[in-house]
């Protein structure tokens, strides 16, 4: 489904007051939430504000889909262990999940062919690479004991050195795990040396999708992913309409999802392009700007 056309998309004021496009009024009955800078705080945790507010949300029977970059294994716990939250879309739509059972509903592994050759085109830049593999992440152990080096806060150096499996040869480790790779990430420690790998990666390979949620990330997945199609995903799977669906974000992961779900949410602290592709912004991801998305969107709390 195409994205939605300008006349079709919400005004602040259709969004809040009365859920109205252009076409037709609608129920959000699903929504679609990114984890870090949206649902989580400079914590990395779920406020209580948030969490009350999502708890009425599932009470009411809306759909809570988490739609993260991270992959399934190193999903915040405030979130998974959350009763009700039932799906998750991973690694930028790389992989879907059932929450409470772990299975994973749907897969599209990154190419052998197209792992090596961005191995091959960025091998010898000055950067660090992660693994993904059946909802795990691995990284080099070198990353692991210095990851301040590439630019990482305390709490992401934190974050990092808690969820990810070292090994001695990440390089050697994506080689010999060419055919298993749900995706990989590209660290990088400055925005010139980002827009570098991008570039190069782009150019050694058709077969991927290649985004960014941080100014010291390169993700890459197969070329089918990307949040939009994980929401897509969910969509046909629950049998609902995309204008009853509704996405928060702050990146540019999430501009597709945002662009494509039926109102598109961006938080106060989002990127440029993340807010001019929403139909409404709320507040700041550390000042509980979930939950007045949530109230301002469903009316619930």
């Amino acid at each position: 489904m195409a994205d939605k056309s300008t006349a079709e998309r919400y005004t602040v004021t259709q969004c809040i007051e009365t859920q109205c496009t252009a076409v037709q009024c609608i129920t959000v009955r699903c929504v679609a939430l990114d984890m870090d800078r949206t649902t989580l705080n400079r914590e990395g945790r779920l406020s209580e504000n948030n969490r009350k507010a999502l708890e009425r949300v599932i009470a009411s029977g809306v759909h809570i889909i988490i739609a993260s970059g991270r992959a399934f294994e190193t999903l915040p716990r405030d979130m998974v262990e959350l009763p009700g939250v039932e799906y998750a879309i991973t690694l930028n739509g790389a992989a879907m999940y059932h929450v409470p059972t772990g299975k994973c509903l749907k897969r599209s592994r990154l190419s052998a062919k197209a792992a090596e050759a961005i191995i091959k085109a960025t091998e010898g830049q000055p950067v660090s690479y992660e693994a993904f593999i059946d909802g795990t992440a691995y990284a080099g152990n070198d990353f692991l004991e210095n990851p301040e080096a590439f630019g990482l806060t305390p709490q992401a150096a934190a974050y990092v050195r808690t969820t990810r499996h070292g090994v001695d040869d990440i390089v050697r480790f994506l080689h010999e795990n060419k055919h298993r790779l749900d995706g990989m990430d590209m660290i990088v420690h400055d925005a010139a040396l980002q827009k570098k790998v991008w570039e190069l990666a782009a150019e050694a390979t058709d077969e991927v999708y290649i985004t960014s949620s941080a100014s010291n990330l390169v993700e890459i997945a197969d070329r089918n992913a990307g949040k939009k199609a994980g929401l897509v995903f969910f969509t046909e799977l629950l049998g609902l309409r995309r204008e009853e669906t509704a996405a928060f974000g702050d990146g540019d992961n999430d501009i597709e999802m945002i662009r494509y779900a039926g109102c598109g949410i961006a938080m106060g602290n989002a990127s440029e392009a993340c807010k001019k592709a929403a139909d409404y912004i709320t507040g700041h991801h550390d000042e509980d700007g979930l939950a007045e998305g949530l109230r301002d969107i469903l009316k619930l709390i």
